[in-house]
């Protein structure tokens, strides 16, 4: 039997939301799985994955092969490393001291990636907030203007004076 780790789509129309599961490659798509591995909502900026990463790590030891987009959402999260730093150790090549290192050393420089992500997406959109309220700014001002030279005209010009029309009667 075959084992994927793919996405199962939920979430209604235009809004999907997915789950990250270990099925049968025979399984439908939104079918039947094994076992829930975690969640992935691609509509948040930046996009929100939870994710048990030691359920995906045993996943991947046993021989599970992930669908392209879960391989990069397993690789962003470090699995597909950890996975590797793990071969590397049953090889001898690294020690299991070595290995906990650099795994260490890669989360610590993913989460800053991250944060400097989401800092740089909160001050876009101050400045952009910061724009449109300065466009506005400049939008009334022109109308306060427009609206002071009217007023500027109708005063100069001096106004004529009706007289009352007679009215003629007919007796």
């Amino acid at each position: 039997m075959p084992v994927k780790i793919r996405l199962a789509r939920h979430g209604r129309k235009s809004q999907p939301f997915y789950y990250i599961v270990a099925a049968d490659s025979r399984a439908p798509r939104d079918g039947r799985y094994i076992e829930r591995i975690g969640s992935y909502n691609p509509n948040t900026d930046p996009a929100t994955i939870d994710l048990d990463f030691e359920k995906a790590l045993s996943w991947l030891q046993k021989g599970a092969q992930p669908t392209d987009t879960c391989k990069a959402v397993l690789s962003y999260k470090g699995v597909i490393y950890k996975n590797h730093l793990q071969k590397g150790i049953a090889k001898g090549a690294l020690t299991v001291e070595q290995a906990e290192e650099k795994f260490q050393s890669w989360l610590k420089q993913k989460e800053a990636q991250i944060q400097a992500k989401k800092e740089r997406i909160s001050t876009k959109a101050k400045t952009d907030i910061n724009k449109r309220v300065e466009a506005e700014k400049l939008v009334n001002q022109s109308r306060q203007e427009a609206i002071s030279k009217k007023l500027a005209k109708a005063s100069e010009k001096p106004e004529e004076v009706v007289e009352p029309l007679e009215e003629e009667t007919n007796q």
